[in-house]
């Protein structure tokens, strides 16, 4: 009998530590989700846009979001990293908040480029590009996608792509260079390419490009334009990172023989001449890292802001002094780049701390902008009021 006693009194204890255990559990992920979505605000409350512009969280819990596109009915999908996964956020309700989240693939080899044509998902993986169909009526139960093109090389180094169809109606993508400065031993490396939505008719357009994650066309020319991030270890201020200008077919923007337009590389530049290529058409500061760029063409900015360019800076990792962490806005007139300036500002802090990474943007239907970060794993949805 007092066995039994002994035994039961240890479970009522072992019953009560378990509950009690649990509980702080619970409590603890709780303290942890409000301390998340504080986190939220306070890095909004640090940032800094012109006069009339509002930021606020559009999405949140969507780890390494990268690059942005549009669906149908206000779908927003979203391509990854490292993370591996591809994402579908939806504001059914339109009150500037996306309440749906849906998972379209997972255990993807870096899917950072996604793009959206008659209702098919493209999605650039490293090697390949896979597309699903349909999707917008199977966001909870996505199809298994279609491979239309499998001939990349599979180097993560500058392996991750960025996709967009072009005022052609053709796939464009880019691979990057596999180092930070070398000459590549097939052409396919530091290239731009287009293909057809089915996959064929592969063409490299331009060379010379050691690693560009984002471009769009020019509103009133239809001309592309494609940010390059510059080489490492030619010193903290050097060379520039570029946004360049695609006018013809086969042009050769220089890397790894000349960098920003003037520099010729003390490595591998040889005999070759800066003049022999084509030059920027913005330098940005060194090590900033553009990625993805959009030319507004909504109609709820001001009016100043119709066809300028945003450019998402992603942010340096090597310098002393970090900079970049920002949205810039790259003022163009009759078609060149005159000017840049800030249009975002904040995610990097004056003691060098960073709080978010922007990476893509992409224009709403209603003129709003929305920006992915992938420190935080958030969309940042911008808007414009007059008072």
């Amino acid at each position: 009998m007092i066995i039994y006693r002994n035994v039961y009194l240890l479970k009522v204890i072992a019953v009560y530590f378990f509950k009690k255990t649990l509980l702080s559990l619970l409590l603890l992920n709780t303290c942890l989700a409000l301390a998340e979505s504080v986190d939220h605000q306070a890095v909004l409350k640090q940032l800094h846009l012109p006069e009339g512009f509002k930021i606020a969280v559009y999405a949140d819990n969507v780890p390494n979001a990268r690059s942005l596109a549009l669906g149908d009915n206000g779908v927003v999908f979203v391509g990854t990293g490292a993370e591996g996964s591809v994402y579908a956020v939806q504001d059914s309700n339109n009150d500037g908040i996306a309440e749906q989240r849906h998972i379209i693939a997972s255990n993807l080899t870096m899917p950072n480029g996604v793009a959206y044509k008659d209702g098919a998902l493209y999605v650039a993986e490293i090697n390949r590009i896979i597309r699903f169909d349909h999707i917008i009526q199977q966001l909870a139960k996505p199809p298994t996608p279609v491979v239309i093109f499998d001939q990349f090389p599979s180097d993560k180094h500058h392996g991750w792509k960025y996709l967009r169809f072009g005022p052609d109606n053709k796939l464009y993508t880019a691979v990057g260079a596999p180092c930070n400065i070398c000459n590549p031993d097939k052409d396919i490396y530091a290239s731009l390419v287009r293909l057809n939505p089915d996959g064929s008719d592969f063409e490299i357009i331009a060379k010379g490009i050691r690693n560009t994650v984002g471009f769009d066309w020019q509103p009133e020319t239809h001309a592309l334009f494609f940010t390059d991030n510059g080489r490492d270890y030619l010193g903290e201020d050097m060379p520039p990172d570029e946004l360049n200008h695609g006018s013809v077919k086969g042009e050769h923007f220089g890397y790894p023989y000349c960098h920003g337009g003037d520099i010729p590389d003390p490595e591998l530049a040889a005999d070759k001449k800066c003049s022999q290529f084509t030059a920027p058409a913005w330098k940005f500061k060194a090590h900033i890292a553009p990625l993805g760029i959009r030319f507004y063409q909504g109609k709820q900015f001001p009016v100043e802001y119709k066809n300028q360019l945003f450019v998402a800076q992603h942010g340096s990792w090597n310098r002393t002094e970090p900079q970049g962490y920002r949205v810039a806005l790259v003022k163009f007139n009759q078609g060149n780049a005159i000017s840049e300036q800030d249009f975002i500002s904040g995610w990097l802090t004056p003691d060098g701390k960073v709080l978010g990474r922007p990476v893509d943007i992409l224009t709403l239907p209603n003129g709003s902008l929305l920006i992915s970060d992938d420190k935080l794993g958030v969309i940042y949805k911008v808007s414009y009021q007059e008072k």
